[in-house]
């Protein structure tokens, strides 16, 4: 049972100043909020989307994940990649490599037929920070730790998040 659910920041989280938020105060199952901050994502110095009408998803102990509208991707610069996964709140994730380079690691993913509870992200999609570059309002995305989250961490965020060596989810 996961311990956390955004109710009480636990001891061990870092401290806030103004204009920043915990992702121990986000909660779970995670919540979407629409957001109207410029995101844009590029690739081999190539805009593959660009948006102002994004949801963040917010989970416990995760930095928030930008999920963009289809219609602001680029999908001429956009293939299928092989694999999936389940999330036990969004559903099964397909994922996506950039066009340019056959049998490249995936770069984003989508939930082309989510749970019920994120039916809304449906006809949107989500990148890896680590693996292209992301901006939020000007800001480079940094990735979260380790290799299967995605969650992007801005200055306006603060952990430790889940993922990094130490936390049992890496």
């Amino acid at each position: 049972m996961w311990e956390y659910r955004g109710q009480k920041r636990p001891s061990f989280a870092l401290p806030t100043l103004p204009g920043q938020e915990s992702v121990w105060d986000y909660t779970r199952p995670p919540t979407l909020q629409l957001c109207d901050r410029q995101v844009v994502v590029e690739a081999v110095g190539e805009t593959l989307a660009r948006s102002s009408g994004t949801y963040r998803v917010m989970e416990t102990a995760s930095p928030p994940g930008f999920y963009i509208p289809e219609t602001d991707v680029d999908w001429d610069k956009l293939a299928p990649a092989p694999g999936s996964s389940v999330c036990e709140w969004k559903g099964t994730a397909k994922y996506w490599r950039l066009a340019s380079q056959p049998g490249g690691t995936a770069v984003g993913w989508s939930y082309p037929d989510p749970i019920t509870d994120f039916s809304i992200l449906k006809g949107y999609i989500s990148f890896y920070p680590g693996r292209v570059d992301c901006y939020v309002d000007g800001e480079k995305v940094r990735p979260q730790p380790g290799e299967f989250y995605g969650g992007w961490i801005t200055d306006d965020v603060v952990g430790p998040f889940k993922g990094a060596r130490g936390t049992g989810h890496w």
